[in-house]
Parts: C-alpha cells; sequence; structure tokens
C-alpha cells in the first residue's frame, strides 16, 4: 500500500488531503468526510479511520481531508457549503489521478451531511451515511444507490430519526446494536458492515 499526502488548491487555499492506495489491483475511489470540525473532527477521527481501512479491504483508494480550517487546511468552518465545494475539488483532482476508477461517497456525521450534499453534484457509485447528523442539518434525497450506518444507542441523534428518513426515502438502514454516536466498542462491526456495503 501506498501512502501520500497531498495540499490540494481549494476555494480558499490548501486543503490537506490523505491518500493510501492499495495499489495496481485497485478498483475505485473512496472519498471519506470526517465528523464536525468545532468539535474535534479530522481526517483521523477513529470512524473516519475505519471508513478508510474498509474501504482498502476492498480495494479501493482512501482518500480522506480535513475539512477547512482543521490540521493544515486553510479556510474556516463554513456550514458544509464550503466544505462541500472543497471536497468536489478533491474528488476532481483525485478523479484525474486515477482516471476509469468510480467514486464511493463515505462521510460520519457531519461529514455524512456533507457528503450528501456533495452526491447531488458529482457522478459517483454509491452514498454511504454513517451516524448521519440529521436532527442537526436539513439531508436531501439522494438519487444514487445510499446505505446508512447508525448506532442504536446514539445519542446525539436518536435512531428513530434516521429510521424514518431512511423508510420516507427507501434507503437501506443497518444499525449497530448497541453503538453510540462514536461506536466506541463497536468498530469492528461498524468496519464489516461498509466492507460489506462498498463494491
Amino acid at each position: 500500500m501506498k501512502r501520500y499526502n497531498l495540499r490540494i488548491k481549494g476555494p480558499v487555499g490548501d486543503i490537506e488531503t490523505l491518500i493510501e492506495d492499495p495499489g495496481p489491483q485497485r478498483r475505485g475511489l473512496a472519498l471519506i468526510a470526517h465528523p464536525h470540525p468545532l468539535h474535534g473532527g479530522s481526517l483521523d477521527n477513529k470512524v473516519t479511520w475505519t471508513l478508510a481501512r474498509a474501504a482498502l479491504r476492498r480495494g479501493l483508494v482512501a482518500v480522506r481531508s480535513n475539512f477547512r480550517g482543521v490540521g493544515r487546511s486553510a479556510g474556516a468552518f463554513d456550514q458544509g457549503l464550503g466544505e462541500t465545494e472543497d471536497l468536489l475539488r478533491v474528488a476532481a483532482v483525485l478523479g484525474a489521478q486515477y482516471p476509469g476508477l468510480f467514486w464511493s461517497l463515505l462521510g460520519f456525521s457531519f461529514g455524512a451531511y456533507v457528503q450528501n450534499r456533495v452526491a447531488a453534484r458529482m457522478a459517483a457509485e454509491r452514498l454511504i451515511l454513517v451516524g448521519p447528523a440529521m436532527r442537526l442539518y436539513a439531508f436531501d434525497a439522494p438519487d444514487l444507490p445510499t446505505h446508512i450506518i447508525h448506532g442504536s444507542a446514539d445519542e446525539l441523534i436518536p435512531v428513530a430519526v434516521v429510521r424514518a428518513y431512511a423508510q420516507d426515502h427507501g434507503i437501506p438502514l443497518h444499525e449497530v446494536e448497541g453503538a453510540d454516536h462514536f461506536f466506541h466498542g463497536k468498530l469492528k462491526p461498524l468496519r464489516a458492515l461498509a466492507e460489506d456495503l462498498c463494491p
């Protein structure tokens, strides 16, 4: 596996991006978005890291970026608007670097909200929303194959809210029994689910 960092030029400056490439047998690209930057979210978040491991196991190039104002990424928190633009820029640059490979979009919590927005504006094969922050942000109906992973004991985003959204839009919901919002002690079942949902 090759692991390297890029500073991609975005609308307000550098976007710190980490790429993990499984090698010549790569079968696609996974863009992975981290939780809320004002509450400690970064590309090193353990759930985000777990999703990257799942993507790599399935032969996908795992791409993680820091949102605005986090790590070496320029700018300041922009309520998901600027963050959407930045991820679209990252996808454009990496898509050109790996031509002919499809994208899978994965996001955790606030990152799921951003990926819901990204999915409306770029071609992707699938969208995987993990612990989506649906009580805090308005999620549109996705028009690509979508799955949701959510903890049955999520203390921040009640699973009932997510169930209602999933039912309204015909989206499969995969509940991790006993998992809280940050999947403490439940990263293994989260990873297994994410692997199953990647191509």
